[in-house]
């Protein structure tokens, strides 16, 4: 089957590597998602195992228009029967970009009335909507003049890893943090420390992937279960190979903040993760403090504009700077941040740039080389 995982902007070549990496054919790369084919399985296993998808779509139509009866006709001539019975519920959302409709809202209507009045002329009855917890969710994407209507198999994005038990101010989100530690090339064996690390975030997902733990394990439910097709022994052995592959961590992982109510609540994730072997917190200031490891690697998003704003963010990034040229020898560095002015206060030079979205906020993730003394490089992570 053709299928189509959707992500965040600028995470579309690793989740394409990762995607390869579950066994997926014909993979192309998109914006914001990456199509790709392969079986019900691996359907299954993206939804499981996935660190870097949001959600994935199973596109049963695809097909042109050139008004809005055109939506109509396409959506209605969908065999809807296969999919869903007149006693289930269903929900449709859409995004738009098409000069045949103000907002998207109304192509939703449209295909929801195609969906209704097919079953009406089978005599089946009409299946209910039920936008907040629907048996199946139908996603209508118009781009211009084409049309392009899916399933989707996850419903409650994969973000919402399900361990999650507080957030801080403004917290990192999980496919962002597993994306990020994706682009930065760390691997198990290397130590990692997060010096600013909020709610734990990025170290917990640090510390899914060192114990190859899949991150849908602490989830209830997925999208697909409710599916006329769907096969509850394929999933059990989906996440029974999934659960044969856990391991111990092999790297030493720590985060750390200045907040003792931060750090409980980022204690609370970890321990919810089942990761209290993998992930150390400790409450810590991350300027006044020594590296937690004499080599290794550094990822932190540190405070910028619109949140946890700071009065003099060019100082503050300043001292991140010094700190990391003094205390970090021998390390990898990154950095989120979307204040682009301060993130030149840092006052290293990049050998890596990244341009991410964190919400909607335009943000680089940038990587420094840290060395000590001279400019010799000296032994460091292999990245």
């Amino acid at each position: 089957m053709k299928l189509l995982a959707k992500t965040h902007y600028g995470l579309e070549q690793v989740l394409a590597e990762e995607l390869k990496g579950f066994g997926a054919t014909g993979v192309s790369i998109l914006n914001r998602a990456v199509a790709f084919e392969g079986s019900k399985l691996l359907l299954y296993a993206v939804n499981y195992r996935s660190r870097l998808a949001l959600s994935v779509l199973m596109p049963v139509s695809s097909f042109g228009i050139s008004g809005q009866k055109d939506l109509y006709n396409g959506a209605v001539a969908v065999e809807w029967d296969h999919y869903l019975d007149p006693s289930k519920t269903f929900a449709v959302t859409a995004v738009v970009n098409s000069p045949h409709f103000p907002h998207s809202g109304y192509a939703a209507l449209v295909v929801k009335d195609a969906i209704a009045d097919f079953f009406r002329r089978l005599t089946l009855g009409r299946p209910s909507v039920d936008a907040k917890d629907p048996d199946l969710l139908v996603n209508v994407h118009i781009s211009n003049n084409r049309v392009t209507i899916s399933l989707d198999s996850t419903v409650v994005p994969l973000y919402r890893r399900g361990y999650r038990q507080g957030m801080s101010e403004a917290p990192l989100g999980e496919v962002l943090a597993a994306g990020m530690i994706a682009l930065s090339g760390w691997k198990p064996g290397i130590p990692l420390s997060d010096g600013m690390c909020g709610s734990g975030t990025i170290v917990a997902e640090a510390g899914l992937i060192a114990c190859n733990i899949a991150p849908g394990k602490f989830r209830k439910s997925f999208g697909f279960m409710r599916w006329k097709d769907y096969d509850a022994a394929l999933f059990r052995s989906v996440r029974f190979d999934a659960e044969k592959r856990e391991r111990k961590s092999p790297a030493k992982i720590s985060g750390s903040d200045i907040s003792a109510e931060t750090c409980a609540i980022a204690r609370a994730n970890i321990r919810a993760a089942g990761l209290e072997d993998a992930v150390e917190i400790a409450e810590r200031d991350f300027f006044t403090s020594p590296a937690p490891a004499e080599s290794g690697m550094l990822i932190i998003n540190p405070p910028y504009g619109r949140r946890l704003g700071i009065p003099d963010m060019g100082e503050f990034y300043g001292r991140i700077g010094t700190v990391l040229k003094h205390s970090y020898e021998g390390y990898t560095a990154w950095i989120l941040s979307g204040d682009m002015d301060s993130l030149k206060k840092v006052a290293l030079k990049p050998f890596r740039k990244f341009e991410l979205l964190n919400g909607d906020i335009e943000c680089r993730f940038q990587g420094y080389e840290l060395y000590g003394g001279t400019r010799k490089k000296r032994d460091t992570p292999d990245v």
